[in-house]
Protein backbone atom coordinates (compact mmCIF):
# COMPACT_ATOMS: atom_id res chain seq x y z
CA UNK A 1 0.00 0.00 0.00
CA UNK A 2 2.90 2.60 0.91
CA UNK A 3 4.63 1.71 -2.41
CA UNK A 4 1.81 1.79 -4.17
CA UNK A 5 1.24 5.71 -2.88
CA UNK A 6 4.84 6.71 -3.09
CA UNK A 7 4.66 5.66 -6.72
CA UNK A 8 1.22 7.89 -6.87
CA UNK A 9 2.77 10.27 -5.99
CA UNK A 10 5.82 10.45 -7.91
CA UNK A 11 3.92 9.96 -10.85
CA UNK A 12 1.91 12.86 -9.94
CA UNK A 13 4.68 14.81 -9.52
CA UNK A 14 6.19 13.71 -13.23
CA UNK A 15 2.91 14.71 -14.94
CA UNK A 16 2.46 18.04 -13.08
CA UNK A 17 5.88 18.75 -13.70
CA UNK A 18 7.01 19.91 -10.15
CA UNK A 19 10.26 19.66 -9.51
CA UNK A 20 12.39 20.30 -6.29
CA UNK A 21 15.44 22.03 -8.21
CA UNK A 22 17.30 24.27 -6.32
CA UNK A 23 17.25 28.21 -6.74
CA UNK A 24 19.89 29.53 -9.49
CA UNK A 25 20.13 33.00 -7.86
CA UNK A 26 20.83 34.68 -4.84
CA UNK A 27 21.05 38.39 -4.34
CA UNK A 28 24.27 38.85 -1.61
CA UNK A 29 25.14 42.36 -0.12
CA UNK A 30 28.97 43.36 -0.22
CA UNK A 31 30.21 46.36 0.60
CA UNK A 32 26.74 47.85 1.13
CA UNK A 33 25.73 47.22 -2.34
CA UNK A 34 23.22 44.35 -3.92
CA UNK A 35 24.69 41.88 -6.31
CA UNK A 36 22.71 39.33 -8.14
CA UNK A 37 24.82 35.94 -8.31
CA UNK A 38 24.29 32.92 -10.08
CA UNK A 39 24.66 30.18 -7.99
CA UNK A 40 27.52 27.44 -8.67
CA UNK A 41 26.32 24.55 -6.33
CA UNK A 42 27.55 21.14 -7.84
CA UNK A 43 30.78 19.98 -9.31
CA UNK A 44 29.26 20.55 -12.92
CA UNK A 45 28.94 24.27 -12.60
CA UNK A 46 31.57 25.21 -10.33
CA UNK A 47 33.74 24.01 -12.87
CA UNK A 48 31.97 25.74 -15.19
CA UNK A 49 32.04 29.05 -13.84
CA UNK A 50 32.40 32.08 -16.41
CA UNK A 51 34.31 30.14 -18.76
CA UNK A 52 33.07 30.83 -22.18
CA UNK A 53 31.25 34.43 -21.09
CA UNK A 54 31.36 37.22 -22.65
CA UNK A 55 30.49 39.78 -19.88
CA UNK A 56 29.53 39.87 -16.28
CA UNK A 57 26.48 42.26 -16.01
CA UNK A 58 26.91 45.55 -13.74
CA UNK A 59 25.63 44.47 -10.03
CA UNK A 60 25.97 40.69 -10.96
CA UNK A 61 28.87 37.71 -10.69
CA UNK A 62 28.56 34.03 -9.05
CA UNK A 63 29.01 32.34 -6.35
CA UNK A 64 30.18 29.11 -5.89
CA UNK A 65 29.16 26.86 -2.98
CA UNK A 66 31.21 24.52 -1.84
CA UNK A 67 30.32 21.31 0.26
CA UNK A 68 33.10 21.91 2.67
CA UNK A 69 35.93 24.30 3.58
CA UNK A 70 39.03 23.14 2.08
CA UNK A 71 42.06 25.01 -0.14
CA UNK A 72 41.06 26.02 -3.12
CA UNK A 73 42.36 27.33 -6.31
CA UNK A 74 40.83 28.61 -9.46
CA UNK A 75 41.88 29.10 -13.32
CA UNK A 76 41.07 31.54 -15.93
CA UNK A 77 40.41 28.41 -18.28
CA UNK A 78 38.47 29.46 -21.45
CA UNK A 79 37.97 32.56 -19.74
CA UNK A 80 36.91 35.77 -22.30
CA UNK A 81 37.01 38.38 -19.87
CA UNK A 82 38.95 39.74 -16.51
CA UNK A 83 37.79 38.57 -13.65
CA UNK A 84 37.72 39.14 -9.67
CA UNK A 85 37.70 36.27 -7.21
CA UNK A 86 36.86 36.54 -3.69
CA UNK A 87 37.23 33.50 -1.18
CA UNK A 88 35.78 33.41 1.77
CA UNK A 89 35.78 30.69 4.61
CA UNK A 90 32.88 29.08 6.52
CA UNK A 91 31.93 32.08 8.14
CA UNK A 92 32.35 34.75 4.96
CA UNK A 93 35.59 36.28 5.83
CA UNK A 94 37.60 37.14 3.09
CA UNK A 95 40.56 34.73 2.48
CA UNK A 96 41.83 35.88 -0.73
CA UNK A 97 41.31 38.87 -3.20
CA UNK A 98 42.51 38.20 -6.78
CA UNK A 99 42.33 40.17 -9.89
CA UNK A 100 42.28 37.20 -12.81
CA UNK A 101 43.33 38.86 -16.14
CA UNK A 102 42.74 37.23 -18.97
CA UNK A 103 44.73 34.34 -20.09
CA UNK A 104 46.31 33.76 -23.76
CA UNK A 105 43.78 31.48 -25.78
CA UNK A 106 44.85 27.77 -25.92
CA UNK A 107 46.41 26.88 -29.88
CA UNK A 108 45.43 24.74 -32.50
CA UNK A 109 49.03 23.24 -32.24
CA UNK A 110 48.77 23.07 -28.25
CA UNK A 111 47.46 20.08 -26.27
CA UNK A 112 44.71 20.43 -23.53
CA UNK A 113 47.79 19.34 -20.94
CA UNK A 114 50.30 21.94 -22.25
CA UNK A 115 47.05 24.48 -21.67
CA UNK A 116 46.10 23.67 -18.78
CA UNK A 117 49.87 23.54 -17.58
CA UNK A 118 50.84 27.25 -18.06
CA UNK A 119 47.27 28.44 -16.54
CA UNK A 120 47.98 30.73 -13.66
CA UNK A 121 46.15 29.48 -10.23
CA UNK A 122 44.55 31.96 -7.62
CA UNK A 123 44.69 30.53 -4.56
CA UNK A 124 41.86 31.02 -1.21
CA UNK A 125 45.39 31.30 1.47
CA UNK A 126 43.67 28.92 3.35
CA UNK A 127 40.25 26.97 3.61
CA UNK A 128 37.56 28.52 1.30
CA UNK A 129 34.04 27.57 1.99
CA UNK A 130 32.91 29.96 -0.95
CA UNK A 131 33.99 32.14 -3.75
CA UNK A 132 32.26 34.97 -5.45
CA UNK A 133 33.50 35.98 -8.92
CA UNK A 134 32.09 39.65 -10.03
CA UNK A 135 32.97 42.15 -12.82
CA UNK A 136 36.59 42.76 -13.06
CA UNK A 137 37.76 46.21 -11.06
CA UNK A 138 34.16 45.75 -8.44
CA UNK A 139 36.53 44.40 -5.56
CA UNK A 140 38.84 47.52 -5.47
CA UNK A 141 36.20 49.76 -6.55
CA UNK A 142 33.84 48.10 -3.80
CA UNK A 143 37.26 48.24 -1.15
CA UNK A 144 37.07 44.32 -0.72
CA UNK A 145 40.26 43.15 1.36
CA UNK A 146 41.07 40.15 3.20
CA UNK A 147 39.23 39.71 6.69
CA UNK A 148 36.47 41.65 5.55
CA UNK A 149 32.97 39.54 5.83
CA UNK A 150 30.01 39.02 3.90
CA UNK A 151 27.02 38.06 5.00
CA UNK A 152 25.61 34.99 3.41
CA UNK A 153 22.82 32.75 3.99
CA UNK A 154 25.00 29.92 5.13
CA UNK A 155 22.11 27.32 6.30
CA UNK A 156 20.30 27.76 3.22
CA UNK A 157 23.64 27.37 1.00
CA UNK A 158 25.26 24.42 2.71
CA UNK A 159 21.63 23.16 2.51
CA UNK A 160 21.38 23.03 -1.23
CA UNK A 161 25.14 22.55 -2.40
CA UNK A 162 25.95 18.91 -3.30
Amino acid sequence: MVTRLVSFLFLCCIVSGCTSQSPTTTTVTIAGESFKLELALNTKTRALGLMGRTSVPKGEGMLFVFPKAIERSFWMKNCLIPIDLLFLDSRGTVTAVHQMPIEEARTPSESELAYDSRLSHYWSNGPARYAIELESGEAGRLGIHVNDRITLDFDFLRSIAR
